[in-house]
């Protein structure tokens, strides 16, 4: 049975461990956040809202100004886009449903749906099928990739050319201009942002 002192003793401590609560409650769940986020603001406000760019290329902090993010991968329709990775969230590209297809790689439907999207990808860039890179036919983990390899870039270069009616060199030319090396020199693959690539055509004609 408790005592007048246990009671007194389970009061005192309680009340300790609420204060340190609402302390670190404070702290940590408001200050911090507010002084990260003003830092990032004052620092860098283009990262910080996310990464946003207009229809003509540039940064842009608002969000009704901004056709998309080079950190998020979209689908673009239709053979005068460069395409990218295929997605495996949601429907595709859904930022609500962000993740891979977690087939392992002998599941019988990874491998049918990597051999249809390489005849699908071979036919319309008019190649081999041997020659469609990977990164064509598989989705990334997050199913959100912004980036595809220059190899997948250059593959399609030449219906992309067609389509808006310019030299196949300029759209070569734009890729590699485009075109990130490894993080660091070595940490990595190069690529290339497909929508900054899509943007850029624009300015090309059609």
């Amino acid at each position: 049975m408790a005592t007048g002192t246990d009671v007194v003793s389970f009061v005192r401590q309680s009340w300790a461990g609420l204060r340190v609560l609402l302390v670190l409650t404070v702290l940590l769940g408001v200050a911090y956040p507010l002084a990260v986020t003003g830092v990032a603001q004052l620092a860098m406000p283009w990262q910080a809202n996310g990464s946003l760019v207009s229809s003509s290329g540039e940064r842009v902090t608002s969000r009704g100004d901004a056709v998309g993010s080079v950190l998020v991968g979209q689908s673009f329709g239709g053979p005068q886009w460069f395409h990218p990775r295929p997605s495996a969230a949601g429907d595709g590209y859904d930022t609500l449903a962000s993740a891979g297809s977690n087939l392992g790689p002998l599941n019988a439907d990874l491998v049918a749906a990597i051999e249809e999207r390489r005849a699908t990808v071979a036919a319309l860039e008019g190649v081999d099928p041997a020659d469609v890179p990977a990164d064509a036919l598989t989705a990334s983990g997050s199913g959100l990739d912004p980036d595809i390899s220059p190899a997948y870039a250059h593959l399609q270069a030449a219906r992309v050319a067609r389509e808006h009616g310019v030299p196949v060199g300029s759209v070569e030319a734009l890729v590699d201009r485009l075109t990130v090396g490894r993080d660091l020199g070595f940490l990595g693959e190069p690529r290339v942002n497909v929508l900054r690539l899509n943007l850029a055509l624009q300015t090309m004609g059609s």
